[in-house]
C-alpha cells in the first residue's frame, strides 16, 4: 500500500497517541503546547503531500480522491489555526488542558475518516467519533464557581446529537432496506431511478441527513447552537463553529450527488425548504443578540442554509461554489473568534459592549474582526463576496430564482448585525480600558487570516479551479 494514501489519518493517529500519554503525565504546559503546535503542522504538511493521491481502503469503504484529500487539508490547517488562536488556552481548567489538546485532535481526526467514507456504517462511525471527543470537550471550562452554563452546554450538546444520531440510523435503515445497499457506489445506481417513484427513499435520505445537519447547525437540527457556543469556552466555540462545518460539507456533497441527473422533486424541494428557514431563523434571530459568541451562532445557522443553496445546484459549479464558500467561511468564522478569544482576557463570554472602543486598545484585533466581519457580510474585496456571488450564479444558472431571491434578502440581513460588530469596535469612547497585549505569535496569525481572507477573495479563479477539479472525482 502506497503510505501517502494513508498519512493524514497515521499522522492524527499518531498524534493523539502523543498527546494521550502527554494526560498520564506531568507535562509543563508550555512544553504541552509547543509539541502539539509542532504535532499540528506536521499533520498539515501530511495532508498537503497527499494531495493527488487516490485509492480505495478497508473493502471499499473508504476511498482516498482528489475530493476527500482537499477536505483532509481544510480540516488540519484548521485544527492547526483553532491550536494557534487559544495560544494559553484562557477558557480551559488548567488540569483538563492536556485533555483539551487529545480530544479536539480525536474529533478532527474522525472528520478526516468522515471526508473518505463512502460507506453508511464507516459513515456513521466516523461521525460519532468526532461527535462523541466534542461531548466530553464542550464542558471543558473554566468554572468560577459557575457550573452551570457550561454543563448545560455540555448536555444540549450530547442530548441533540444522541437525537441526530438516531435519526441518521432509522434513515439509513430504510435506505438500505429499500436499496440492499451501503456502499455509495451502489447507491449512485439506483437511487436516481427510485427518488422519483419510492417516497419512503425520500424519506430515508432526509433522516439520514440529519446527522450531518447537526454538524452544521442546520434548521431542523440547529437548536443546540447558541446556547452551546455560549456555554462553551471561547476556544472550543472557535473549533465547533467551524472544522466540523467541513466535514458535514463533504457529506452532504458525497450525499446529494445521489440525486444527480435526477429532475428537480421532492427530496429537492424539502432541502430547499430547510434552506429557507436556516437563512430566515439564522439571520432574524442574529440581529437582537448581544453576546457575540450567540450572534455567531446563529449566524452559523444561516450560513449553512447558504451552503445549502450551492448544494442544491446538484452540479459541478454548485458543489465546488460550496467548497469554496466553506473553505471562505472557517477563515472568516476564526478570525471573528480570534477576536473574542483575545478579547476575553479571562475567558469570559464578550459582549457588544466589551467590543468599544476596541480600536484603540488593539488596533490589530479590531482589524481582523473588521475584516472578517466584512467578509461574512459579502463586502467585496474578500472571499465571502465572492462566495455568495458564485451561489448566486449557480442557483440562476439552474433557474433556482425563488432560491435566488430569498438568498439576497437574507444577505442584506445579515449586514446589519456584522456592520454592528464593526460600528462597536469602532466606536469612540471616553475610557476605552487598558491596551490589550497580543503576542507576536498571536498578531502573526491575526494578519496570516485577515490575508487569507483577502488574497482568496482577490483571486478567487485559481481556488474555484482546485474545488472543481475535487469534484470532478464524483461526477
Amino acid at each position: 500500500m502506497n503510505m501517502l494514501i494513508f498519512l493524514p489519518e497515521l499522522a492524527l493517529i499518531t498524534m493523539a497517541l502523543v498527546l494521550f500519554v502527554a494526560t498520564l503525565g506531568s507535562w509543563s504546559f508550555k512544553r504541552l503546547y509547543g509539541l502539539t503546535m509542532v504535532m499540528s503542522a506536521t499533520v498539515v504538511v501530511c495532508a498537503v503531500a497527499s494531495w493527488g493521491q487516490e485509492g480505495a481502503l478497508f473493502f471499499g469503504a473508504y476511498q482516498v480522491d482528489d475530493f476527500s484529500q482537499l477536505f483532509k487539508i481544510f480540516i488540519t490547517m484548521g485544527l492547526f489555526a483553532v491550536l494557534a488562536m487559544g495560544e494559553g488556552l484562557k477558557g480551559i481548567e488548567t488540569k483538563l488542558k492536556p485533555e483539551y489538546f487529545l480530544f479536539v485532535t480525536l474529533s478532527s481526526a474522525g472528520l478526516v475518516f468522515l471526508s473518505s467514507a463512502v460507506e453508511l456504517i464507516t459513515i456513521f462511525i466516523s461521525l460519532e467519533v468526532s461527535s462523541f471527543a466534542l461531548y466530553v470537550v464542550i464542558p471543558f471550562r473554566k468554572a468560577d464557581g459557575q457550573h452551570r452554563e457550561q454543563m448545560e452546554a455540555g448536555i444540549k450538546y450530547v442530548l441533540f446529537g444522541a437525537i441526530a444520531s438516531g435519526i441518521s440510523l432509522f434513515g439509513m435503515s430504510y435506505v438500505f432496506g429499500i436499496t440492499h445497499t451501503t456502499y455509495l457506489a451502489d447507491l449512485v445506481k439506483v437511487v436516481p431511478g427510485l427518488l422519483a417513484t419510492t417516497p419512503m427513499l425520500i424519506a430515508g435520505m432526509v433522516l439520514m441527513l440529519a446527522g450531518f445537519f447537526f454538524k452544521l447547525a442546520m434548521f431542523p437540527m440547529h437548536f443546540w447552537a447558541p446556547d452551546v457556543y455560549q456555554g462553551t469556552a471561547n476556544e472550543t466555540a472557535g473549533f465547533v463553529a467551524t472544522i466540523p462545518k467541513a466535514g458535514a460539507v463533504a457529506l452532504l456533497i458525497r450525499f446529494i450527488s445521489l440525486a444527480q441527473g435526477t429532475a428537480i422533486g421532492d427530496f429537492n424541494w424539502m432541502l430547499a425548504a430547510f434552506a429557507v428557514f436556516s437563512m430566515v431563523i439564522g439571520n432574524l434571530s442574529a440581529l437582537v443578540q448581544e453576546d457575540v459568541k450567540r450572534l455567531l451562532a446563529y449566524s452559523s445557522i444561516a450560513h449553512a442554509g447558504y451552503v445549502m443553496v450551492a448544494l442544491l445546484c446538484v452540479n459541478v459549479l454548485g458543489f465546488s461554489t460550496a467548497i469554496y464558500y466553506i473553505a471562505g467561511y472557517m477563515m472568516m468564522n476564526i478570525a471573528c473568534f480570534y477576536v473574542v478569544y483575545h478579547l476575553g482576557q479571562d475567558g469570559e463570554n464578550v459582549t457588544l459592549d466589551n467590543l468599544a472602543g476596541l480600536y484603540k486598545r488593539s488596533p490589530l484585533l479590531a482589524l481582523v474582526l473588521l475584516v472578517g466581519a466584512f467578509g461574512m457580510a459579502g463586502i467585496p474585496p474578500t472571499v465571502g463576496f465572492f462566495g455568495k456571488f458564485f451561489i448566486f450564479n449557480a442557483a440562476i444558472q439552474k433557474s433556482l430564482y425563488a432560491l435566488v431571491i430569498i438568498t439576497v434578502i437574507n444577505a442584506g440581513i445579515s449586514a446589519f448585525y456584522y456592520l454592528k460588530l464593526v460600528r462597536a469596535a469602532y466606536s469612540p469612547v471616553e475610557n476605552p480600558g487598558n491596551t490589550l497585549v497580543v503576542s507576536k505569535p498571536a498578531s502573526f496569525l491575526g494578519m496570516a487570516l485577515m490575508a487569507a481572507i483577502l488574497l482568496v477573495g482577490i483571486f478567487p479563479q485559481f481556488f474555484m479551479e482546485v474545488a472543481e477539479k475535487a469534484v470532478g472525482t464524483l461526477m
